[in-house]
Formats: structure tokens, C-alpha cells, sequence
């Protein structure tokens, strides 16, 4: 048997999205809970992968290029145009600042900051997963 990436490939585009979107989910779930352990940097990088995560399921949704870090940018604003909400512009750079948190010593993390952040997120998941809109049925 072929040795496959762990992500990749689904059986089916629509399984793809809802693994991607279901993820999402779990990681911002994480986040919470690694920010009330007083784990900034999980909590931190934990709320980026929910953003990230998310952003895939929007983008095999539409048939956008995801593979790379760096794509979180144009799909974002993408998701931005299809959305039509303002909102997005300020609330996906919060998802970079958390990223960038991971790497940050932890004497200089705020966990108000963090939490602030995480919020944002969860905002950023509500706006974003209806542009995943696929039938969850057909990928059980």
C-alpha cells in the first residue's frame, strides 16, 4: 500500500471539506482549553489552526490552491470578496498574530490578548463555515 500525506488525498472533495471544517471546530475547542491551563502557546497556535483549518474547508469548497502557509493570505481574501463581510479584514490578521504567538517567549504573552484573540476566531469560524456549504450527509 502507497504511503500517504496525512491530510491528503480524501475520497471525495465533500469528505475533505467536512474534515477540514469539523477540525476547525476542535482545534478552537483546544485553544480554549489550553488558555485556561495557562498554556499560551498552544492556546495561541491551536486558535491559528482553527482559522487555517476552516480557510481549507472554504477552499476545497470553491476549488481554491490551499497546500502552503503562505495561501492562507489570497484565500482569506477571496473569503473576503465572497462574503461580502467587512468584518473579515480585521479579524483574520488575529489569526497570524496567534500564529506568531507560538514563537514568542512566554514572558511576553498576554493571556487577555490571547483570549481576545480566540474570541476572534470563533467570529472568523461563524462568518467562514457558511461559505463551506456541502451536504454533510453525502460524506458519512
Amino acid at each position: 500500500m502507497t504511503q500517504m500525506a496525512p491530510m491528503e488525498p480524501f475520497d471525495a472533495d465533500i469528505e475533505a471539506v467536512v474534515d477540514y471544517r469539523e477540525q476547525s471546530r476542535v482545534f478552537l475547542d483546544h485553544s480554549w482549553g489550553y488558555l485556561e491551563s495557562n498554556d499560551l502557546h498552544q492556546a495561541s497556535e491551536k486558535g491559528w489552526a482553527a482559522a487555517a483549518w476552516m480557510a481549507k474547508a472554504v477552499a476545497e469548497t470553491h476549488g481554491w490552491q490551499y497546500t502552503r502557509h503562505s495561501h492562507f493570505f489570497p484565500v482569506m481574501r477571496q473569503c473576503e470578496q465572497l462574503a461580502g463581510d467587512d468584518r473579515l479584514r480585521k479579524l483574520w490578521p488575529q489569526a497570524n498574530l496567534l500564529h506568531e504567538f507560538f514563537y514568542t517567549r512566554k514572558r511576553f504573552l498576554v493571556p487577555e490578548t490571547i483570549e481576545g484573540s480566540l474570541s476572534d476566531m470563533a467570529a472568523l469560524l461563524d462568518i467562514l463555515e457558511p461559505l463551506t456549504a456541502v451536504d454533510a450527509e453525502a460524506a458519512d
